[in-house]
């Protein structure tokens, strides 16, 4: 009680002074004046004088008492003691994500909490925490029969950030071509990063011919498996169109992977990563549509040759990731409840 005595006379005699009723120059009354004038104890007094002291709202002269500083720069305010009420947003009433078992999520969390403990409490490496990248290669070559080393994979968070790495490792100064249509973000994110987009004319199984042989860009994104908003799902042939226009120009494709873990017909479709033997292909995905929005964990896969020229421009980075959160999602794919989340889901869209 008397902290908050001294602190509400500290807060009294400092809204005098902003408000200009005790101007610069003004003697305070004495602490025992102030005392008996408000019924606080000596002591109390004292505190919010060393308060209002320390902060440099007054100064004490020797055998004169405290006096009020002049405060350069401040305009007393007209109403110092008036409230301003605190407006809060409001709190949306979201609604939990159909199918997800939650208890499993929240199992593996106390497992993870409970074998690892103060190791998720450091500083995530560069590129993410190993047991993640572990776990995601592992991953991809059981599920996606893709072949990634864990030494190329680099965790960030969420899609947006990846684009921006990846303009950052291919330069700002290219020309990026996307498909047009195509998700708003990757084209806020390239020109967010200072560099100029090409749209790309979208066909039914992907970019047309002319729009990539005849637009003058330097690095292709694509999102071969159901682009948004088109829905387009790029063909085989299409898929090697984009690799052989790597390879012809020596250029870099970003391929965008979202969503594709929801393949129906029984069979991944191969990623242009699998198909790519000249390491012309950035690959990224995120977890954002496989388990929730609110998993903003995403990863990278550099070609070798792009390796050290990420080291060499951001290596310095630490990653945006949490260092638990890449432990409990390690956990949650390696024990196998990722995939047999996956193909629930599966099951279910293709009733």
């Amino acid at each position: 009680m008397s902290d908050k005595k001294y602190y509400n006379l500290y807060k009294e005699v400092k809204n005098k002074i902003l408000s200009g009723e005790y101007e610069a120059g003004t003697k305070l009354p004495s602490k025992r004046i102030m005392a008996d004038k408000t019924g606080f104890s000596l002591i109390t007094v004292e505190r919010a004088y060393f308060m209002l002291e320390d902060e440099g709202y007054i100064a004490p002269k020797e055998r004169c008492g405290y006096f009020v500083c002049d405060i350069k720069g401040y305009t007393p305010l007209n109403s110092p003691n008036s409230t301003v009420a605190i407006k809060h947003l409001p709190v949306a009433d979201e609604k939990p994500i159909q199918d997800f078992e939650y208890s499993v999520w929240f199992k593996t969390v106390r497992k993870v909490i409970s074998d690892n403990g103060d190791k998720l409490f450091v500083k995530a490496p560069n590129k993410g925490c190993s047991i993640l990248r572990n776990a995601i290669a592992d991953y991809l070559y059981r599920y996606r029969g893709m072949t990634a080393q864990p030494e190329n994979i680099i965790i960030g968070s969420g899609a947006e950030q990846l684009y921006e790495t990846a303009a950052k490792v291919l330069g700002r100064d290219k020309i990026y071509g996307i498909e047009d249509p195509s998700y708003e973000q990757i084209r806020l994110a390239y020109e967010g990063m200072g560099a100029l987009i090409c749209p790309l004319k979208m066909g039914a199984n992907g970019i047309t011919t002319g729009a990539l042989h005849n637009s003058s860009f330097d690095v292709l994104h694509v999102t071969p498996f159901h682009s948004y908003p088109s829905g387009v799902t790029t063909s085989i042939s299409k898929r090697y169109e984009y690799l052989k226009w790597a390879d012809n120009t020596g250029n870099y494709i970003i391929e965008d992977d979202f969503d594709s873990e929801f393949f129906i017909p029984g069979h991944p479709i191969e990623s242009l990563y699998s198909l790519d033997h000249f390491n012309h292909v950035i690959y990224i995905n995120t977890f954002s549509k496989s388990l929730s929005p609110a998993m903003r964990i995403g990863y990278m896969i550099l070609p070798d040759n792009l390796l050290s020229k990420y080291e060499k421009l951001l290596g310095n980075l630490s990653c945006s990731v949490p260092v638990m959160d890449q432990y409990i999602l390690a956990e949650f794919i390696s024990s196998g409840n990722f995939e047999r989340h996956l193909n629930h889901m599966r099951r279910k869209m293709k009733k």
